[in-house]
Parts: structure tokens; sequence; C-alpha cells
């Protein structure tokens, strides 16, 4: 059974940092692009960031950029994010996610639909 497990989540001050992982079981992550994605509360499930199976392609939200890193180690089928200067704002629940597809990743990076298999997702809170 294919399964990705997001872990590293937590409470942290405003400006801290945490890094995330996805791991995946079940499938060859060599495959697949990766992306991470995160619900604010009251507010609908938005891209924060994708890389590609081969890692050539790094995409993120504007909203992040600058601030967020994300990376992947196959040998150990993880995926990171590691989130610095973190801000009230990031605080939401993060979800990663894997796409067999890779055509057009920059024109369908946020298309959910896109995306084959969903963790179950690890709470971030940035206090102010």
């Amino acid at each position: 059974q294919s399964q990705l497990v997001e872990s590293g989540g937590g409470l942290v001050q405003s400006g801290g940092s945490l890094r995330l992982s996805c791991a995946a079981s079940g499938l060859n992550l060599d495959y697949y692009a990766i992306g991470w994605f995160r619900r604010a509360p009251g507010k609908e499930r938005e891209g924060v960031a994708c890389i590609s199976s081969s890692s050539d392609r790094l995409i993120y939200a504007d909203s992040v950029k600058g601030r967020f890193t994300i990376s992947r180690d196959n040998a150990k089928s993880t995926v990171y994010l590691q989130m610095n200067s973190l801000e009230p704002a990031d605080t939401g629940v993060y979800y990663c996610a894997s796409r067999l597809s890779e055509v057009a990743l920059y024109g369908s990076t946020w298309s959910e639909g896109l995306y084959e298999h969903w963790g179950q997702g690890t709470q971030v809170t940035v206090s102010s």
C-alpha cells in the first residue's frame, strides 16, 4: 500500500524554523515529483513547494520564496521542507503529495488532481 507520512510539525515562535519530513512507503519515490501544500484555518489548501523527481526543478509559492527550501533524499525515500523565518501566516496543516506526471510541471504545479497520493498532514503553528 502506497503511503506518505509527514512529520516535524509543531509550535514555533515567529522568526523560528522547522523542518518537515515526508516519508514514502510502498512507492518508488525516484519516479515521483513531490509537492507540499498547506491549509490555513478557514482557507482553502494552497501549494507551497514542489520538487521534481530528479531535483532539477524546484518551485515555490511567492509567499514562501527565500524562506522555505524543498529537498529530497531518494535513498531514504524522504522529502524535506526546511522552513525559516516563519510567520503567523504560515500556520496550518501541511501535506505532502506525490505525482507521477511531470509534464508541464511548471504550468500545473498546484493542480491537486494530478497528485495521486496524499499524506495525513502535520500541524504547524507559528505564534506572534
